[in-house]
């Protein structure tokens, strides 16, 4: 086996990047992301146009350290791509018989009207995610793939229905585009 591994990441262009120690702090045209990437046999350094992710030279690099630096790799590159492009979620939510209404009051979701309950049921949007409001789809963008699709989550865990059959009670709210995914 070999006695190091390392990947080399290219740095796209308009976007800065600064590594301290296991932080890695990405600006571009939508905004900032960072994440500490803290895992005491991995080293992250940048060079002028890649970042390189290896293991320390006194370790003999074993599968695990592979699947965990093949990782960081994808997370530094959902980075990049939140850093340039963003990321956007849809949420749509549906009703049958009592009319839902969603309201967004600071960083909470209120949703009114659920089955005909008198207390709202509400969703906390995580910090750095924008959420909108129009008709019956709630819309979220952000630069942070991860907090993008929690915030689609709490909003869809929010309105779920235990003990009935969800055959005949499909009211709530759905996720219908994840971040990531390609609109139609």
């Amino acid at each position: 086996m070999e006695r190091t591994y390392k990947i080399e990441l290219e740095i796209p262009e308009k976007v800065t990047v600064i590594v301290e120690k296991s932080l890695v702090k990405i600006k571009g045209p939508k905004g900032e992301v960072q994440r500490d990437f803290n895992y005491p046999r991995i080293e992250i350094e940048k060079t002028d146009k890649s970042i390189i992710l290896k293991t320390k030279k006194i370790i003999k690099a074993v599968q695990n350290d592979k699947m965990i630096i093949n990782s960081y790799e994808s997370h530094i590159n959902n980075m990049f791509k939140g850093a340039l492009d963003g990321y956007f979620a849809k949420v749509k939510v549906c009703s049958g018989h009592f009319p839902i209404q969603a309201k967004l009051e600071g960083n909470v979701l209120q949703v009114k009207n659920f089955l005909g309950e008198k207390i709202p049921r509400k969703a906390v949007i995580p910090a750095g995610v924008k959420a909108e409001v129009k008709g019956d789809i709630v819309e979220l963008t952000g630069v942070d793939k991860e907090k993008v699709g929690q915030a689609a989550a709490n909003i869809e865990q929010s309105t779920r229905i235990t003990n009935r059959d969800r055959r005949i009670f499909q009211d709530g709210c759905y996720i219908i585009l994840k971040p990531g995914e390609v609109q139609k």
